[in-house]
């Protein structure tokens, strides 16, 4: 009930207090994790998830690896590109922090000045795990429950309201999906090229697959030129 008087009809405040109570109730030590894993821990573990799936479509190899590491590059792409969009977004709505206009809260960071919607964490993540999805289903999923965690954590803090995680939810799919095919048009071709590369290919696949691939064929190539060689002879 003191919720309900507190947040009124509005089930976004009442969502507030109702996830923000459980840092009230919760150890010391706990909010600090909670404090470290929102801020920073979740966005190093989203980058850390990129780089291991880069690892294993690049191990795999195979005749999509251009086109999933082409899918994988432009996850942080998607992800830089939604945080420009919100730039106006925020500008526009100006909503303040909740513990502005809300009093109670146990606010787990200290110093934040700029407007509430949309969190810029959720989007972030949110664009990493849905361009984490289209290039790789398995790692997908991990990544789109670690941005989902993210928005969680974010009203535990007290430093969001849910609209403003599922704003950010919203925004980060909506780049990755809606610009995927263009961007996918670009990079798809400049990895096959980086594939292609003596220099460049082990960012693609890794050398022995491509030195497996070419020894592969050099048994049949000699096979060949040693019957066109028998044919002549006779």
């Amino acid at each position: 009930m003191a919720v309900l008087a507190e947040s009124g009809s509005n089930p976004d405040v009442g969502l507030l207090y109702d996830i923000n109570g459980l840092a009230k109730g919760a150890p010391h030590w706990f909010d600090r994790i909670m404090e470290f894993v929102g801020e920073y821990g979740l966005l190093v573990a989203m980058v850390l998830l990129v780089v291991w799936c880069w690892w294993s479509v690049r191990r795999r190899g195979g005749e999509n690896a251009a086109s999933s590491v082409a899918a994988l590059v432009w996850a942080p792409l998607a992800a830089g590109i939604a945080v420009l969009v919100n730039i106006p977004i925020r500008g526009f709505v100006q909503r303040p922090r909740p513990f502005v206009d809300h009093q109670g809260l146990d606010v787990l960071v200290s110093g934040k000045t700029d407007f509430s919607f949309v969190s810029d964490h959720a989007t972030i993540t949110m664009a990493l795990g849905v361009g984490l999805f289209v290039a790789h289903r398995r790692f997908g999923i991990a990544g789109i429950g670690l941005a989902l965690f993210e928005g969680f954590c974010r009203v535990y803090m007290g430093v969001h309201y849910p609209t403003d995680v599922i704003g950010g939810f919203a925004l980060g799919t909506a780049v990755a999906l809606l610009l995927s095919p263009a961007a996918m048009a670009l990079l798809t071709p400049l990895m096959r090229a980086v594939e292609r590369s003596r220099r460049a290919g082990w960012i693609v696949r890794r050398r022995s697959a491509v030195g497996g691939q070419q020894d592969a064929l050099l048994p049949g190539a000699r096979t060949a030129v040693e019957n066109e060689e028998r044919d002549l002879a006779a």
